[in-house]
């Protein structure tokens, strides 16, 4: 539908094995697969998506990180743990990106449909340097995905100084919107709940994400999307929102919000 139309993008995942927050959660497993699989075979089911690329770290710890990497056939780059900015910038550049797709491991179910809606604006917005759903929260948190232009990403490495910044990848881009520019994309009804936790965080995100899952395999429907999800929590598994309704997130910004609407 799309191929023809509107130009290709790679992928690049941040994942670690070392997270201070519960470490090792992109290789739990739900139905013998692990978090990381999940992720990567929703982003090979969007066609707009050339190359996919996991940037990890050259600890030993996330040697099995390479090693699965192998085995989904996808391609790894392992630079700097601490610098993730430079990382992903090192990884873009050994692999010739010049449309980037940025999205955490963190987001294992994350929506097809939502990724290919943000794509397919940032296709024709060609003076925009990112597009992204994230900066300021609609959708639920996990459903998070940021397009850029490659070389606007170089750049802003070369002005980023703080430790905030080289932690945070595009954050140096969103908040210096005087130098790059920045089109948000804001959920419709249907879409709209800021305050849902469908991020791998901590031990009770897992714990929901893996009800998720076991629910729409056992209904034989393996490519549910963030509707299905909602429409479920909402009408039948109304419990499971408060199974990790404790965890502490990062606040969206209500004001913002309202202007965009």
């Amino acid at each position: 539908m799309y191929e023809s139309k509107f130009m290709k993008f790679d992928a690049i995942i941040e994942a670690r094995m070392t997270s201070k927050r519960m470490p090792g959660k992109v290789m739990l497993k739900v139905l013998g697969k692990p978090m990381i699989e999940y992720l990567v075979e929703r982003l090979n089911s969007i066609k707009l998506i050339n190359k996919i690329i996991l940037a990890t770290t050259r600890n030993s710890q996330d040697n099995i990180l390479q090693k699965t990497c192998k085995n989904l056939n996808i391609l790894c780059y392992r630079g700097s743990e601490k610098n993730v900015l430079n990382r992903v910038v090192n990884a873009g550049l050994k692999y010739k990106v010049k449309n980037a797709i940025r999205i955490t491991a963190d987001c294992p179910i994350i929506d097809p449909k939502i990724i290919t809606e943000v794509l397919s604006k940032y296709s024709k917005l060609k003076n925009y340097d990112c597009v992204t759903n994230s900066h300021i929260r609609s959708y639920p948190d996990g459903m998070d995905i940021t397009a850029y232009k490659f070389k606007a990403l170089i750049r802003s490495s070369k002005l980023v100084k703080s430790k905030h910044h080289k932690e945070h990848v595009t954050s140096y881009m969103f908040e210096n919107p005087s130098l790059f520019k920045i089109k948000h994309i804001i959920a419709n009804k249907k879409l709209y709940w800021p305050e849902l936790g469908l991020t791998l965080d901590e031990k009770n995100d897992f714990v929901l994400i893996k009800k998720i899952i076991r629910y729409f395999n056992d209904k034989k429907k393996y490519n549910f999307n963030c509707e299905d999800i909602i429409k479920l929590l909402k009408k039948k598994k109304k419990k499971w929102i408060y199974i990790n309704s404790n965890v502490q997130r990062k606040a969206y910004d209500k004001k913002k919000l309202k202007k965009l609407y």
